[in-house]
């Protein structure tokens, strides 16, 4: 029997939501557990619901979807959040998954599409529109060339960039190194600043080229 994969919207188009919790429903195996119009009721309800994947927009008003993934992430460091927009320009993508993100997806993408890429990031992945991961691979292809600063990451955010490059999910490195979660974002996050980047590929891309 397949497990059921509950899923939380974040979208201020009530239409849209409705659609959505539709294509979800007649999924079979995932389940619409809540949807919410605004930034400020994800961060109040989504640590209650805890549901396996969270589809979140950008453009909610007054805060983004990105600094509500970016607060959500903290409080909620198992979440799994697929952004869901409209916006396609590669500014917009690495503050995401700079944010915490685990994979990106435009909204003209099938129905069909979108129930696999939950299914997806449910079970570890990253899924991504195919414009996007155009745009991720040619960021990955002319990131700058690399400079002493990987030498300056210790040996264990060396192990979670390895990670990374492996095409591992947050929770398999966390496994791997015998830590939670949140301790692997805080590594995270520290191998940002430290290699001036704003995403896991430009830092896999940094330290591959180390």
């Amino acid at each position: 029997m397949k497990k059921i994969i509950t899923v939380s919207i974040v979208d201020d188009e009530a239409d849209l939501r409705k659609h959505i919790a539709g294509y979800l429903a007649a999924a079979g195996n995932i389940r619409c557990q809540s949807a919410y119009a605004s930034a400020e009721e994800a961060l109040e309800h989504l640590p209650r619901d805890k549901p396996d994947v969270i589809l979140m927009d950008i453009n909610l008003g007054e805060m983004d979807g990105i600094e509500c993934v970016r607060r959500l992430t903290a409080i909620m460091p198992e979440a799994q959040v697929l952004m869901l927009t409209v916006f396609e320009d590669t500014d917009q993508i690495f503050r995401a998954l700079a944010a915490g993100a685990s994979g990106y997806l435009l909204k003209r993408m099938p129905p069909k599409k979108l129930l696999e890429a939950i299914g997806e990031v449910s079970a570890g992945g990253s899924p991504m529109s195919a414009p996007i991961a155009r745009k991720v691979v040619h960021s990955f292809k002319t990131s700058p060339a690399p400079d002493s600063q990987t030498a300056e990451l210790s040996p264990r955010e060396k192990s979670v960039v390895d990670g990374l490059a492996g095409g591992l999910a947050y929770k398999q490195i966390a496994d791997q190194l015998g830590v939670s979660i949140h301790t692997v974002r805080n590594y995270i996050r520290r191998i940002y600043e430290k290699l001036h980047v704003r995403s896991r590929t430009e830092a896999v891309a940094k330290f591959l080229r180390k």
